[in-house]
């Protein structure tokens, strides 16, 4: 259970804080993707207004804020899932590199395989281990050795690898769900994305399970470009480098209230509202 005072959850964010090993985060860290006046709307509802954000490469990007205000439709804006459901539009910018990604001549299946994504549930294929793995790189027509190490690999880097290398052929569903979740980021970096989004990879996990997981993102922040969608601040402050924190401005559309370095936003905020949900005192 979260402290209740503001004191106290401050001394936990510091405490999480001093355990995130956060390497060197400074102005001039190369941005990855470029967030410029962006809405969605479902139907006529917008569901987020005018967000605008950089997104720095080989680095850790939490989203917090309330429910309902609009972190994993963001989220998935940045490699066109929201586009999915029916009767939804986006406007304004998403550009990855320099490219807009919502260009009309820009290909989807590459933009979805440049940005990869975990979500909240951990979802494998009804597949055994490997075949859950080889999945993307058989669609590119990956074949023989050359698959079987791409596997291996993407396990390795999952740190899944001892778990699994003597069952690869039993099912992933057979897993327990920190290495489902765990078989599922392998999943999604044997096709090699650049940008992977994280929609609350630790809501159905154990504690423990959970620890694993946020190791691995640190591990994996030298190689990609992680943004995570997290209720848990604590969690924020552990293991990300920039966040940003989002709130309904009152026709209930989603806002970016303020981004910036983690240790910032979580110990000196700009803008009131940040300090009243961090402190507990939001509402």
């Amino acid at each position: 259970m979260l402290a209740t005072k503001p004191s106290e959850r401050l001394s936990m964010f510091t405490r999480a804080l001093e355990n995130n090993p956060q390497e060197n985060v400074t102005t001039t860290t190369n941005i990855k993707m470029r967030v410029q006046n962006l809405n969605f709307y479902y139907g006529t509802f917008r569901a987020i207004a005018d967000v605008t954000m950089d997104i720095p490469e080989n680095r850790i990007t939490a989203i917090i804020g309330s429910s309902g205000c609009g972190k994993s439709t963001l989220l998935r804006t940045l490699n066109r899932m929201g586009e999915l459901v029916a009767h939804t539009r986006t406007q304004g910018t998403v550009l990855l590199d320099g490219e807009n990604i919502y260009d009309r001549n820009m290909d989807v299946v590459l933009v979805r395989r440049r940005v990869g994504m975990v979500f909240q549930r951990p979802n494998p294929f009804p597949k055994p281990i490997f075949d859950n793995v080889a999945y993307g790189p058989r669609l590119l027509g990956v074949r023989g050795q050359e698959l079987e190490q791409i596997v291996e690999q993407s396990l390795r880097d999952a740190a899944l690898w001892d778990e699994v290398k003597d069952k690869l052929h039993e099912s992933g569903l057979a897993l327990s769900g920190g290495q489902q979740q765990r078989l599922c980021v392998a999943r999604a970096i044997a096709i090699k994305p650049e940008v992977i989004l994280m929609d609350e990879p630790c809501a159905a996990l154990d504690p423990i399970a959970t620890y694993k997981i946020e190791e691995l993102m640190l591990t994996l922040r030298s190689a990609y470009t992680i943004v995570i969608v997290t209720h848990n601040m604590q969690q924020a402050a552990r293991v990300s480098d920039f966040t940003a924190f989002m709130n309904m401005n009152p026709q209930r559309a989603g806002v970016l209230v303020e981004f910036g370095p983690t240790k910032q936003i979580f110990t000196n905020p700009t803008k009131p509202e940040t300090e009243d949900y961090i402190t507990g005192r939001f509402g």
